[in-house]
């Protein structure tokens, strides 16, 4: 089993009242070392700095045996600054260079989204037509699993973002939104946007909603999934997204479910997965297994 992740690759900030600490993340980065925790040998295309940021960036990739190729970087490597909400929600601003990302294709990328079984693009510049337009042909015939993963200060054009996410969507065997993404892209509606995404040509479709749970929408039918209960308090919901989406490419890169009960066995583990990443701060995926093994990765490198 092998996959690529194209995306993002950045420094989170969080800023609360306990302080200022940073976290090496980003949307891509957190499925690419997720799929590898679930056994699965992953790369990971993105843009890095040649700075000391970057250097925390590779260091916790090969913490976490994930492979990097890397597109360079002038303006260093991307860097977000989270604080939080009056009502407890995540808010992100972003540096120049997580604005004007950039990813190229050179033999090493090609050969390594030849040789995937499965390639999961997130948080990717959707909103500029020659980053699609190279994307795309770099895929070639590959099986696709595609998360918008919208961040308003990383956008330039919400109405070419879509046009640019549906293009890829269009071909993908896995689509993942979330609630936040119908808000931002769409009207809010995320059956609506179910069913959209499925009438373009979305072989598959997963939805999550928070507390509420994840619907997978497919040929086969339409699968529910409520939010799993673990032991201990939620910790952190950011890395919930993309340990959802790990989850399930993970499952995909072994060979699409055949029965119904595969399916629904891939949603259930899926939820469990994510419950788990709640329980600790940051984007390092968890499994219910893994709970009490030592933080290793949650703080960096």
């Amino acid at each position: 089993m092998s996959a690529v992740v194209i995306g993002d690759a950045l420094i989170d900030e969080i800023r609360d009242a306990s302080g200022v600490r940073e976290l090496v993340g980003g949307a891509a980065l957190n499925v690419a070392v997720g799929l590898r925790r679930l056994g699965v040998e992953t790369t990971l295309i993105a843009m890095v700095g040649d700075d000391e940021a970057g250097a925390h960036i590779r260091e916790y990739l090969r913490d976490h045996g994930v492979r990097l190729i890397e597109s360079p970087s002038p303006r260093g490597s991307s860097r977000a600054v989270v604080t939080w909400s009056p009502a407890g929600e995540p808010q992100y601003a972003f540096n120049e260079a997580a604005r004007g990302r950039s990813i190229r294709y050179d033999e090493a990328e090609r050969a390594a989204i030849s040789d995937a079984d499965v390639v999961a693009i997130s948080c990717f510049p959707f909103d500029r037509s020659d980053e699609v337009d190279a994307l795309v042909d770099a895929l070639g015939d590959a099986r696709v699993a595609v998360d918008p993963n919208p961040r308003s200060g990383m956008m330039g054009d919400v109405v070419e973002f879509v046009r640019g996410f549906e293009r890829l969507a269009a071909r993908a065997e896995l689509v993942k939104v979330g609630a936040d993404d119908a808000t931002l892209l769409y009207d809010g509606d995320l059956d609506a946007l179910r069913e959209r995404l499925r009438g373009l040509g979305a072989m598959a479709v997963l939805a999550t909603a928070g507390a509420e749970g994840a619907v997978l929408e497919s040929d086969a039918r339409v699968f529910r999934a409520p939010i799993a209960t673990l032991p201990g308090p939620v910790v952190d919901t950011v890395g919930a997204g993309d340990a959802t989406l790990a989850a399930v490419v993970a499952g995909l890169s072994r060979g699409e479910p055949k029965t119904d009960a595969e399916w629904q066995r891939l949603m259930d583990d899926a939820m469990l997965i994510a419950a788990a990443t709640c329980r600790a701060e940051g984007g390092l995926l968890r499994t219910p297994e893994s709970l009490h093994e030592a933080e290793r990765g949650v703080f960096g490198s």
